[in-house]
């Protein structure tokens, strides 16, 4: 059998699909499965497991794009070639809809509260009060099944945890532990209007607490986009330290060994959840009951105004300190 899933969005956003993933791989163990998601996002499949079993293949295609026809075109013809019997489709576009539709795969199941149920051969009701992993999961009911969402989980290669152990080896911490933040957002969440940074200065209040009350070091994940941040705290905060794993899967084994995770909510959130570190979250406009499984292991903090900069730090440190 050949499945096919559209998925639309981040490296979060793969990170919460894979628990669908594992139920589809349950439901039929020896299917194919292709993936089409964004390119920023592929690196996210480095920690599935399916993609180094050979059974799942990640295919490229920027949605968020201002795609014309013949783009459109070059995916459709895709889909056609390789003949697959299901396709399921997080993307919540009419346009998706209709490209299924084109598709001509037999079966055909996304989200029918999208004006676009009959284009689809089995719709699923769009059920957005839940945790975002369960709300993807609900789309296997298109294959009749109803079966509970697994826990998020990715896999560790090898080569990753060696990189990992290196780096705690090159950074003082392997044997004390450490704590983990990650201060930084995408720039795609400030395009799209979504207050995701936390201010320096804050972080500067929080991390100067954690260094006077605990023994543990204080490490900093340095992204891409999060240098200015990391570079003034390191001004700040004397004795922090800053690591750059360049992959996801490094990323997952840093995160995995830490102690304790403070972060925004963003990818390395999701990585946490999956690796079962202890995690406080920050979030603005976002809903952390939305974006964080039930457990006293995963604690959000919601903004009352929406605006992430009005945490104040003396409630995360609460939080910390178990208050």
């Amino acid at each position: 059998m050949r499945i096919l899933a559209l998925v639309p969005g981040g490296i979060g956003d793969q990170i919460l699909f894979f628990p669908t993933l594992d139920s589809l791989k349950r439901l039929y163990p020896n299917a194919y499965i292709d993936v089409v998601v964004e390119p920023r996002s592929k690196g996210a499949y480095r920690v599935s497991k399916f993609f180094h079993d050979k059974s799942l293949q990640v295919l490229p295609f920027d949605f968020k794009d201002r795609n014309g026809l013949a783009d459109w075109g070059n995916l459709l013809g895709i889909m056609r070639d390789r003949e697959y019997d299901a396709v399921i489709s997080l993307g919540q576009r009419w346009v998706v809809g209709l490209l299924l539709w084109l598709t001509g795969i037999p079966i055909r199941i996304s989200y029918s509260d999208l004006g676009n149920s009959w284009l689809l051969t089995n719709p699923v009701p769009l059920k957005t009060e839940q945790y975002a992993a369960g709300m993807y999961h609900d789309l296997l009911q298109g294959f009749g099944v109803s079966m509970p969402c697994p826990e998020l989980c990715v896999t560790l290669l090898k080569e990753d945890l060696r990189w990992s152990d290196d780096e705690q080896q090159r950074l003082g911490v392997k044997d004390s532990g450490y704590i983990l933040i990650h201060g930084g957002a995408s720039q795609l969440s400030q395009i799209k209007g979504l207050d995701k940074i936390y201010p320096v200065e804050k972080w500067q209040q929080i991390i100067q607490d954690l260094q006077t009350r605990q023994p543990l070091p204080v490490v900093l994940i340095q992204g891409p986009e999060d240098k200015p941040l990391c570079d003034k705290l390191v001004r700040s905060c004397p004795g922090i330290k800053v690591t750059s794993p360049p992959d996801v899967g490094k990323l997952a084994a840093t995160i995995a060994a830490a102690n304790l995770m403070l972060c925004t909510d963003s990818a390395p959130m999701h990585l946490a959840v999956a690796v079962q570190t202890y995690t406080i979250a920050l979030f603005g406009p976002t809903d952390p009951a939305k974006l964080l499984p039930a457990g006293d292991r995963y604690i959000g903090i919601q903004s009352s105004t929406g605006r992430i900069a009005d945490i104040s730090p003396e409630k995360v440190l609460e939080k910390v300190w178990g208050g």
